[in-house]
Order: structure tokens, then C-alpha cells, then sequence
């Protein structure tokens, strides 16, 4: 077990008070929970106790890490899903156990979470709702494409590439105009922004 006490270089050292959650702590640090939980290795957020050291990281300016945000629906496994269920407990949903396996429990607390945003209760998770939950999937927000570009909802198989071809417009000026997104993990529902010619 690693020794708490000892913060790496780029964090600062923080003693848990009572009442407080990985999702407080990185709410009033003002950074992401995705960032205070990679900073807190081998620390269940669920068990936080009163006098523990966590490590808070250097607030950055800017988003935070781009995070995939693959697509969820009851069913799926894995640290996608793991990383889900800690996040909705984290503001206060409860998933059942966080095990990597969306089930009936997770699924009803996707849908109690997306009412509560007003989001469409579809037990689906997308962009929309990784969003709400604090994550930034490095996508621009449909309509808030820069002056001199326009946005484009990707479908089932495009690419840079492809969008390059179709639009008649340069790869690199498609990059150019997305800093943040993954040109290799395009997730279908996602809005990038096209150059105008």
C-alpha cells in the first residue's frame, strides 16, 4: 500500500473533512473528478474518512483531459462502466455495486440522474450525459462551432477523412478546427466542426 501522506510533485496534499466526496472536493478545487481520481491511485472514493490525505492536483487552465466517452446502454462491461457507476455516486446516484457491469441498478440511476439534468431519460449513456457528469469528451457543443466553420454530426463509419473528401477541405484544417477530439475515436452522435471552403 502506498503511503498517502507522500503527494507527487504537480499535487498538493489535502485532509478529507467531514461531509466531503471526491465530487465536492474536485467541485470546490475547481478541477475535474476525472483528474483527482487518476492523482488518487488504489483510493476508493466511496471511503473517504475523516483525516485521510488525498492529493489534489495543480489546477490547470483550460478543459480538462479529454476523456473517451464511448457510448453505454444496460449490458455492458468493463472500466468504461466502472468509471460510470463511480461517477454517478459521486453526485449522489446510486448504481448498485461499482463492478464494471451495467445492470437494472445502474441503468435506473442513468435515468434518475439524466431527469435531474433534463435530459432525454433513456438509460443510454452518450455525450450528452457524460458531459452533465463532468467529463470532457474534447467534442464541441452543437452551434458553438468557431466563426468560419460549421458543425456535423458524425455518423456510422466517417473519418476525418472521409468528412475531407466530402466537403472538399483539408484533414490537417479539419484537426485544426477541433483541438481536443481524437480523429481516431470518432463516436457516432458527435459534433465536430468543418472549415468552410
Amino acid at each position: 500500500m502506498s503511503n498517502n501522506n507522500h503527494c507527487p510533485m504537480g499535487t498538493t496534499p489535502y485532509i478529507v473533512k467531514q461531509g466531503d466526496t471526491f465530487y465536492s472536493i474536485a467541485k470546490r478545487e475547481g478541477i475535474s473528478l476525472d483528474a483527482l481520481l487518476k492523482a488518487n491511485p488504489g483510493i476508493d472514493p466511496n471511503r473517504l474518512f475523516i483525516g485521510q490525505v488525498i492529493c489534489i492536483p495543480s489546477s490547470t487552465p483550460g478543459p480538462g483531459p479529454v476523456h473517451p466517452c464511448p457510448t453505454l446502454a444496460q449490458g455492458a462491461r468493463g472500466p468504461s462502466v466502472t468509471d460510470l457507476q463511480t461517477r454517478l455516486r459521486a453526485q449522489g446516484f446510486n448504481p448498485g455495486a461499482i463492478d464494471g457491469i451495467f445492470g437494472p441498478n445502474t441503468k435506473a440511476a442513468v435515468m434518475a440522474f439524466q431527469k435531474s439534468k433534463g435530459l432525454v431519460q433513456d438509460g443510454i449513456v452518450g455525450v450528452k450525459t457524460w458531459t452533465a457528469l463532468g467529463v470532457n469528451c474534447g467534442i464541441p457543443q452543437p452551434g458553438k462551432c468557431p466563426v468560419g466553420t460549421f458543425p456535423h454530426t458524425i455518423t456510422s463509419g466517417e473519418t476525418f477523412y472521409i468528412l475531407a473528401s466530402r466537403y472538399n477541405v483539408s484533414v490537417e484544417s479539419i484537426i485544426k478546427a477541433n483541438p481536443g477530439v481524437n480523429p481516431n475515436s470518432l463516436q457516432i452522435g458527435q459534433v465536430v466542426c468543418i472549415p468552410n471552403k
